[in-house]
């Protein structure tokens, strides 16, 4: 469900699960880290890659609390570029680099990208790891679009979903003013309701912890407790006066400018994203296809199969299995 002002998610579907099907269990090179179809990221390859992501203070200060645990968490994200590029390959698919970086422009909206990459890098991701992941989104939508697994959106479609959703993102543009008395509390009403652009001037006569220097817009389970309820109840451009709650001093002047809702302008890019979302499952079900086929087997010293994740353990060559127990190395 569209919702208005929700931080935008610029990283998702992050660290797809490495499990897959069919496989042999007779690679046992132990240079190899893992194989995936016929390619292999060797030992000296992912070691450079944490290497290289360790060289960022905060992905460096989250990998050492995670120990052994990071380099596997690389490992799977090296298997799970290859298996993209083998999708894109298969499907006829290309993303490239201005692709990747406009769409992360746009999920990053007005965002500072300084401090969301600096968010992520608190949590491991570094940079490079963005990047490959919004392209692998993007790969997603692309592999949908070209198997006819779904349509872009029309205009029509676009505003027909707007027309759907735009109720449920209304908000009420209101503010409040606390002055000392009931004589004062009717006048300043009074002066908002004949002049609401008033509001910011008359507000800051009466500045303070309970008034509210400019109108905001909230949605209705965002607004003020003790003022929700006639906040939904009064009329355009009218208010109301309340006493401050026990164990305060004065009386509180709201005032309700109206309902706003979003324009489809406005909403334009979350409907699109919406729909971008869509593609980008029905292309991760065709993904998964190619790396079932692919085979996957990742070297014992980094990790076992459990329950479809790659976790510390030992023995043999791992075989990683949809839905199995690890198999050992055979010949």
């Amino acid at each position: 469900m569209l919702k208005r002002r929700v931080p935008r998610v610029l990283v998702s579907g992050f660290l797809l699960t490495v499990t897959v099907s069919g496989l042999s269990a007779c690679r046992t090179d132990p240079s190899v880290a893992a194989y995936v179809g016929d390619a292999r990221i060797t030992v000296a390859e992912l070691e450079s890659a944490v290497d290289d992501r360790l060289e960022d203070p905060d992905v460096a200060a989250y990998a050492g609390a995670q120990g052994e645990e990071f380099t596997r968490r690389v490992l799977s994200l090296l298997v799970q570029e290859e298996v993209y590029v083998a999708a894109a390959e298969r499907f006829g698919v290309r993303v490239d680099d201005g692709d990747v970086r406009r769409r992360i422009e746009q999920l990053l909206g007005g965002d500072d990208p300084d401090s969301v990459f600096g968010q992520l890098a608190q949590q491991g991701i570094g940079r490079a790891d963005v990047v490959e992941n919004v392209r692998q989104q993007l790969v997603r939508e692309e592999v949908a679009l070209a198997e006819g697994e779904v349509q872009p959106p029309t205009e029509a479609e676009l505003r027909a979903r707007y027309d759907e959703v735009r109720g449920g993102l209304a908000e009420f543009s209101f503010g409040y003013i606390t002055v000392p008395d009931e004589p004062t509390a009717a006048a300043v009403l009074s002066q908002l309701t004949a002049d609401p652009a008033s509001y910011s001037a008359v507000a800051a006569q009466y500045a303070g912890a309970l008034t509210l220097p400019a109108l905001e817009s909230r949605p209705p389970d965002q607004l003020p407790g003790v003022l929700a309820d006639r906040i939904q109840a009064a009329a355009p451009n009218t208010g109301f006066t309340l006493p401050v709650p026990e164990g305060g001093s004065g009386v509180i002047v709201g005032f309700v400018e109206g309902v706003v809702q979003p324009s489809f302008e406005e909403l334009r890019p979350d409907l699109e994203r919406e729909a971008a979302e869509a593609a980008q499952e029905a292309g991760g079900r065709l993904v998964l296809e190619v790396r079932d086929d692919l085979g996957v087997t990742v070297n014992p010293r980094y990790g076992v199969l459990e329950e479809g994740r790659l976790v510390a353990g030992d023995g043999g060559v791992v075989d990683i299995l949809d839905g199995e127990e690890p198999a050992p190395a055979g010949d």
